[in-house]
């Protein structure tokens, strides 16, 4: 015999029905059905005003919302959203709008629900961010111990020529160590660039960048090929937090004097931006003073490093209980029978992977890449602290 199938608005019908038959009262259906005597009354008075469909399910939600926004602030809402497209929900403040809509206007949380529900957002897809830098940052106290390169915003010279300049300053003394239109900005060419740079000044101890390409990546460690090329040549890397330009506020401080004095308006054609850049660079040096230099130019502090630019690049040195192993041609090392990947970064650098409390760690030069699983199959990398 099948089981019998019930609902809850199957047995508030029952329940109607036995009290019509009359055979029963209000208390003994109730404790029949395991109710209360004031739900049993609520289903009685709801099925004489609505028939059956009044022994539905209701909406628990509340009949009124003393605190929702007035459908006209929402309306206003949604009318300069229109108006101004590319403006989000802290942008909107209603400052333009009448004194009354404006003590109603709500928070820019609440702007952005009202927006969403509305279709008038358009969801950002999550990017793949940079691992964060989180060593301290390095000291400042002498020329060449820290250097700071970016890439200024590009922008097009008058023939439509695409322009994008590299900069190098030297962090202490402000010097403009470089200035230079690229022709691309991948980590080849602005590999070469540097190297120019190096052979002119020397070595620096630190060099201070941004999270984005060519200097950072989402691989391991966030290493690139021209972090990697600065961390055989002895340079150790650091970037500033996503966002925070601030961290590199002098070398983001000379960009503003750079775009204001060269590139407002540009020149006729890359040849001729090429030649305000230089002559920008000449006189930044050694003639316009900076008030943080005692109203000095910066070539009156600068001193090219005392460490030249090596005839050889060596693979890093690693202590005599590591396991060295050459990154292969796809990223990958092979470690106890297994492949495991890296990075491509990498391919034909020398890692050591070297036994710890913790498990096998995987190391380029200075710079941790991560854990190997517990399985030997892939690299962990370490979590942000």
């Amino acid at each position: 015999m099948p089981w019998e199938v019930t609902t809850t608005v199957i047995e508030r019908e029952r329940f109607v029905r036995a009290h019509a038959s009359g055979r029963y009262t209000v208390s003994e259906l109730a404790i029949h059905f395991g109710v209360s005597r004031k739900t049993a009354h609520k289903w009685l008075k709801r099925y004489d005003q609505l028939g059956l469909i009044g022994l539905e399910d209701r909406s628990h939600a509340a009949h009124t919302h003393p605190n929702a926004t007035p459908a006209e602030v929402e309306a206003a809402l949604i009318a300069m959203k229109r108006d101004k497209p590319t403006w989000g929900p802290l942008k909107l403040d209603g400052k333009d709008l009448p004194a009354e809509v404006q003590a109603l206007w709500p928070a820019p949380s609440t702007r952005g629900a009202i927006l969403s529900r509305a279709g008038l957002t358009r969801h950002r897809r999550l990017r793949k961010r940079v691992p964060p830098y989180t060593q301290p940052f390095a000291r400042c106290d002498a020329p060449n111990t820290l250097w700071c390169i970016d890439f200024k915003g590009w922008f097009r010279t008058r023939d439509g020529s695409r322009c994008d300049p590299l900069t190098i300053t030297d962090a202490y003394s402000r010097m403009i160590l470089c200035c230079q239109a690229m022709p691309r900005t991948d980590a080849a060419h602005t590999q070469a660039a540097m190297e120019r740079v190096i052979r002119e000044y020397g070595l620096p101890q630190t060099i201070r960048s941004d999270n984005g390409s060519p200097f950072a990546s989402t691989a391991a460690a966030a290493l690139t090929r021209l972090s990697v090329w600065w961390l055989k040549l002895g340079i150790h890397h650091e970037r500033i937090r996503p966002g925070h330009p601030e961290q590199n506020g002098r070398h983001e401080r000379m960009h503003l004097t750079l775009q204001q004095e060269c590139c407002q308006p540009p020149a006729a054609n890359l040849v001729l931006q090429q030649q305000r850049f230089d002559a920008f660079r000449h006189s930044f040096n050694h003639q316009r003073p900076h008030q943080a230099l005692g109203q000095q130019p910066p070539a009156s502090l600068y001193q090219p490093s005392l460490r030249p630019y090596p005839a050889h690049l060596e693979d890093p040195v690693y202590t005599a209980d590591a396991a060295v192993r050459r990154v292969r041609t796809n990223g990958e090392i092979r470690w106890r029978g297994k492949l495991i990947f890296l990075s491509e970064a990498l391919i034909g650098e020398a890692v050591a992977v070297s036994e710890t409390p913790t498990g096998y760690e995987v190391h380029f030069g200075p710079v941790q890449l991560g854990l190997l699983d517990a399985k030997g199959e892939r690299l962990v990398r370490p979590l942000a602290t």
